[in-house]
């Protein structure tokens, strides 16, 4: 059989992700802070785009900014006066059409509905993005103390030779958040040229260093350093730390019989314990936190039902600024500089779409979620509803990763407090007696009553609870019970009736 090349023509299809695309749908991932941080990028390298401001009417009239709407680029013919500014022209550089960008759009008002299109232009109207021109009072706050600055400071006052000093910046390097030293103490003494001894040496100094238990290479360390600071650190004390592994399993007959001390000093022992701090360099700041913004609001209406809007404050309002692209496109000199100006109006037009269509979607989706969950927002956890992201993607007309890119760190707030989207797509656990299926998040509510309600002399075992919970009609295995008790840090049964017993004691 012979070989030989031959030419083959054949038609296929297939999905193509374009850079448009893939951005929208990181888009529409972001967080507040992250889109923030993004539209600051996007207005930085493109000259066409600018945050909308609040402004009285003479100003509106005299600022001349048209914010650009989903078809202005395509239905304008203000800046065909120039040859090769048409607007077929300009389409022909876009890599796909806008209205590929976003399959789930819902369009029009009679696909989104007259009460979510009258709630989103009311949302819309309000100006999400605003810039002070005056100083913020937390851009002159001072930024918080590191851990990694507080240790320096102490190391440059505590050691004069230069080689122990680069040994202990060595060991601060190698402090994480909790301030244990995870750094190789071999490792540091072959690259600095130096032997073990020494870096311990310079490591018992580093432990002297406040708060106390910093350095220490793991939590019994931590513990000792605090305990020799008070002057606690007794034979007794050092049996106890040497093991937490029995304390964790509350198993404090064998800790009086290890530590040789009875009850009462037991308990003694365990209240300095807990006075201690398992992580001292938490009381450092590595970087500001970001308070939680609430993307949707939730608020009862007269008539019994909800009013879902979206929060005007992680609303960014971004305008594209036409007036100034029809004075500088007859000037451009040649192609280079006509291909940017276009570039940069698609970008621009494309960015103000896609924040219309990133609200729209989310204040679907959560429309969706608080109709799903109304018995959740009237009478609280217990009525919580099991839902996956498939109901509401089919309620709405919508992807299944749509609904999961929107509930991905977005949050609303209720009359019953702020919580993440996810948070209402639970597990669903059968009903015992056949009817309507139970939230898994309302049964861990209802097994952490049963165990906080429980009596010292009748504590409740796994097993307990399971029959309990199908006598409410919740049909669950004994094995998610352990699952979901664990998921919240309660103890066993074993555990909490030993530690139940010991505050009894304590008590008499």
């Amino acid at each position: 059989m012979a070989l030989a090349a031959k030419l083959q023509l054949r038609q296929s299809q297939s999905l193509v992700m374009t850079p448009q695309l893939m951005q929208s749908i990181r888009l529409l991932q972001f967080t507040h802070v992250e889109l923030e941080h993004f539209i600051d990028e996007e207005i930085e390298r493109n000259p066409l785009l600018e945050r909308a401001e609040p402004q009285d009417d003479a100003a509106s009239d005299q600022a001349q900014k048209i914010e650009a709407e989903p078809q202005a680029a395509a239905e304008g013919d203000w800046f065909e006066n120039e040859a090769g500014w048409s607007a077929e022209a300009i389409s022909e550089k876009l890599d796909t059409s806008l209205e590929n960008l976003f399959p789930d759009d819902p369009g029009t008002s009679e696909r989104l509905g007259p009460d979510l299109t009258a709630q989103w232009k009311s949302a819309s109207g309000n100006g999400g993005g605003s810039s002070s021109e005056g100083l913020d009072a937390g851009d002159m706050a001072a930024s918080a103390i590191t851990l990694r600055d507080h240790v320096g400071e102490q190391i440059a006052l505590a050691f004069v030779d230069p080689a122990a000093r680069l040994i202990a910046g060595e060991l601060a390097d190698g402090l994480d958040e909790a301030g244990y030293v995870r750094a190789d103490f071999e490792e540091i003494a072959a690259r600095l040229g130096t032997d073990a001894a020494s870096v311990a040496k310079v490591l018992a100094v580093c432990q002297t260093f406040e708060p106390t238990g910093l350095f220490a290479r793991d939590l019994a360390e931590c513990l000792s350093l605090q305990l020799a600071a008070r002057d606690r650190f007794d034979p007794a004390m050092k049996a106890l730390v040497a093991n937490l592994e029995l304390l964790a399993r509350r198993d404090f007959q064998t800790l009086k019989r290890i530590c040789g001390v009875d009850e009462e000093d037991l308990l003694d022992m365990l209240a300095e314990i807990r006075a201690l701090d398992p992580r001292p360099g938490m009381a450092f700041s590595g970087g500001a936190s970001d308070a939680i913004v609430a993307d949707v609001e939730v608020r009862a209406a007269n008539d019994g039902s909800w009013t879902v809007e979206l929060n005007a404050e992680t609303l960014p309002r971004v305008l594209v600024d036409h007036i100034y692209f029809a004075q500088v496109s007859p000037h451009a000199k040649n192609q280079a500089e006509k291909d940017f100006l276009a570039e940069c109006l698609q970008n621009a037009n494309w960015l103000t779409r896609s924040l219309d269509q990133r609200a729209k979607t989310i204040l679907k989706v959560a429309s969706e979620i608080v109709r799903q969950q109304d018995a959740f927002l009237v009478h609280g956890v217990r009525q919580l509803k099991p839902l996956n992201l498939r109901t509401v993607a089919d309620a709405i007309g919508m992807h299944e990763s749509t609904v999961s890119r929107v509930t991905a760190n977005k949050y609303m707030l209720t009359p019953r407090g702020v919580f993440e989207l996810r948070y209402f797509f639970t597990a669903s656990i059968a009903a015992s007696g056949g009817g309507d299926a139970h939230s898994s998040e309302a049964v861990r509510d209802r097994i952490k009553q049963l165990i906080d309600e429980e009596k010292p002399v009748d504590v409740l075992s796994d097993d307990a609870i399971v029959d309990m919970l199908k006598e409410s009609g919740v049909d669950i295995a004994r094995r998610t019970v352990a699952k979901y008790r664990e998921g919240m840090n309660i103890p066993s049964s074993v555990q909490r009736r030993r530690e139940k017993r010991a505050l009894a004691s304590a008590g008499r």
